[in-house]
């Protein structure tokens, strides 16, 4: 299978000024090879864009304002780039210009255990900062599943498997430092817990996508470990049945620390992927964080609510290996997935509704899908209510795409009409611009267009993402 022709404009062709500016600058940091342009355009969207006209390696605050600054100068497109993990097209070109890779500003930059909070640079990955903090006995709970960067995961509101407990990015920043259209820095926020000084501008630019600035350091909180950590795995005769077992435990208080659904297809493919044997049933996988008391009181209470709803097979994992071992195969569920028919792109759709109409919304996503005859598998944060529909298809088949694409807007259109949201965590990026009108109206989408034109006038940072133009 090969991918389709790109749909989108070649970019007006890059200022030789500007491009001799940063290759005096930035030297062998500065890259116009087409290989590297490439990587850093292209993400886990099905879209083909042609390539960014360049790349910047910056490694510094300062050589992030410069870029920009020049930027601005010629008019030029900025699109920021971290690990290139993004589902919706953020770290697309679709417009030209530079790609700014910040993936080299890696430094954990101080440490405040007595505070619990930690600031860094926004090429940090989750898994870089937490093998760091666990000398401290501490942990940052964000897990979107990719190895993303912070910065990334700012941008675009990331949460995951741990937000039911920890919430997401947008409760866990405190403050930030970013490089804005004009390539002046910005410092929003503090390290104390709260603030009533002004406009929030660090929430404004958390989830902006790279459409507002740049974002070079990070204040964040951190956790304690807890004393006692345990998994449980539990398989249940219907997908109807996993999702309100985990409706009724958030119902009734539980304080679960992930509560993850993979359906029949999903443990399918990681049992192919990784070896593991599971019975390829709708799945929850669960984790409960405390003390030894609470968590064995918080287990117990879910096997009896399992039970109720015809749970299985309940499986404990305790030691670090058996829980390391049952996450990783989640994490590895999307490329797992993929590996079920070899050559395949994914539309990847995510929707959040209220965790009462979770099922109703899952259930009549199955009943689409299979009625269409698409192949795909399903993962969620079902306790919170967010979930993922991912339609496997033939890249070179117009007809699949035109299918998928057709489910994935049957499906965001139910969230919405179900008090939802059309994304709990990817974004809007390039592909749900016409679902956020649909979901906050045109009044809103005017006023955040204003935010946008009031912070950019020249349309340079990321442009072509959220709105369409």
């Amino acid at each position: 299978m090969n991918a389709p022709e790109s749909s989108f404009s070649p970019a007006p062709t890059l200022p030789a000024a500007l491009l001799a500016a940063l290759q005096a600058e930035f030297t062998q940091r500065c890259s116009t090879a087409m290989a590297v342009r490439e990587q850093h355009g292209r993400d886990e969207s099905v879209f083909v864009v042609p390539p960014p006209q360049a790349v910047v390696f910056a490694e510094s605050e300062a050589e992030v304002a410069r870029v920009v600054a020049l930027c601005a100068e010629h008019r030029v497109p900025v699109i920021p780039y971290g690990a290139g993990s993004s589902l919706e097209g953020h770290l697309l070109a679709v417009h030209g210009g530079i790609s700014l890779d910040v993936s080299r500003m890696n430094k954990i930059l101080r440490v405040d255990a007595e505070d619990l909070t930690v600031t860094v640079q926004p090429g940090v990955t989750r898994r870089a900062l937490n093998e760091a903090l666990k000398h401290e006995g501490l942990f940052f709970p964000i897990d979107p599943g990719a190895d993303a960067s912070l910065g990334g995961m700012a941008a675009t509101r990331a949460s995951g498997t741990n937000a039911v407990r920890y919430g997401t990015m947008r409760e866990n920043v405190l403050a930030l430092r970013f490089v804005a259209a004009n390539g002046k820095i910005i410092r929003t926020g503090s390290r104390a817990r709260k603030s009533s000084a002004g406009y929030d501008l660090t929430r404004l630019v958390i989830g902006s996508e790279g459409t507002l600035g740049v974002i070079t350091e990070l204040t964040v909180k951190v956790h304690p470990l807890p004393e006692a950590v345990s998994a449980a795995v539990c398989f249940f005769p219907s997908i109807d049945a996993a999702v309100r077992t985990a409706m009724q435990i958030i119902q009734i208080g539980v304080p679960i620390a992930r509560c993850e659904l993979l359906d029949a297809n999903a443990i399918k493919a990681v049992n192919a992927h990784d070896k593991l044997g599971l019975k390829e049933a709708p799945m929850l996988l669960m984790e409960f964080h405390g003390s030894e008391a609470g968590v064995a009181e918080q287990a117990a209470t879910v096997q009896d609510v399992a039970a109720d709803f015809g749970g299985e097979a309940f499986e404990w994992a305790t030691t670090p290996e058996a829980r390391t071992r049952l996450w990783t195969a989640r994490h590895h569920a999307y490329l797992s997935g993929l590996q079920m028919r070899p050559g395949c792109r994914a539309v990847t759709t995510d929707t959040c509704v209220p965790i009462s109409r979770l099922a109703e919304n899952i259930n009549a996503s199955i009943a689409e899908v299979e009625a269409a005859g698409l192949p795909y598998f399903i993962v969620g944060h079902v306790g919170d209510g967010n979930f993922h529909m991912a339609y496997l298809l033939d890249p070179v088949d117009p007809g699949e795409l035109a299918t998928a694409e057709r489910l994935s807007a049957q499906m965001v259109a139910r969230a919405i009409a179900l008090e939802g949201t059309c994304t709990g965590e990817h974004g809007i990026g390039l592909h749900k611009q016409g679902f956020l009108l649909d979901e906050t109206g045109s009044e809103a989408v005017a006023l955040m267009r204003a935010v946008k034109q009031a912070l950019d006038p020249l349309g340079i940072m990321n442009p072509g993402k959220i709105f369409a133009a």
